[in-house]
């Protein structure tokens, strides 16, 4: 009996993988084209740290769609003339409120049943 020519393990299929935000789904050309940037712009934001990509097996760059949206972030503050590193920043730290806020409502919501002794 032939091999099948895909995995059908746990969240690694491939319709698993269709609804995942952080899968690593594409490559660098395709990502600077669908953001309308270079492939150094990429790099950059690579080097400041602000988007990661993971690396195939052949030790290409691959980007997940979360990256895409944080790098178009990006591309929308440099683009209004805000230097890279100082866009990276920014970034990082409007990310950070968003969490610190998040945490600060789920502590809110569980202060009135820790009252109640709930």
């Amino acid at each position: 009996m032939p091999e099948p020519l895909f995995e059908e393990s746990g969240s690694d299929t491939a319709a698993g993988r269709l609804d995942d935000d952080n899968y690593p789904a594409y490559s660098m050309g395709r990502a600077a084209e669908i953001l309308g940037v270079t492939p150094a712009f990429l790099r950059a934001l690579g080097a400041t740290g602000l988007v990661e990509p993971q690396r195939s097996d052949g030790g290409h760059r691959r980007y997940s769609r979360a990256q895409l949206q944080i790098a178009a972030r990006a591309r929308e503050l440099v683009d209004r003339g805000t230097a890279l590193e100082a866009a990276s920043r920014i970034i990082s730290l409007e990310d950070q409120l968003a969490r610190a806020h998040e945490r600060n409502a789920e502590l809110s919501d569980r202060a009135p049943e820790a009252e109640s002794g709930g």
